[in-house]
């Protein structure tokens, strides 16, 4: 099972980051704790949706899509 989360940072709100992994507790931990260079230096996040997928070529194709510009306006719109 894959899950396709979105975080928002705390500390800077305008700050969305989209991911995939196969444990959501584990990756946000590590995204709180500085573990992940991409986040580090916006953390804490709070986590705000976590789709998961049975199939992981949907999960990777739902994670570029909301990585793209009219993904992340439909993240902005419904998230």
């Amino acid at each position: 099972m894959r899950i396709v989360y979105l975080m928002r940072s705390l500390s800077d709100p305008e700050q969305i980051y989209v991911g995939v992994t196969s444990d959501i507790d584990r990756r946000l931990a590590e995204h709180n704790t500085g573990r992940s260079p991409h986040t580090a230096k916006h953390a804490p996040w709070e986590l705000l949706v976590a789709v998961h997928f049975a199939d992981t070529h949907k999960a990777n194709a739902s994670e570029r899509y909301l990585k793209t510009g009219s993904g992340r306006a439909f993240a902005r719109k419904h998230f």
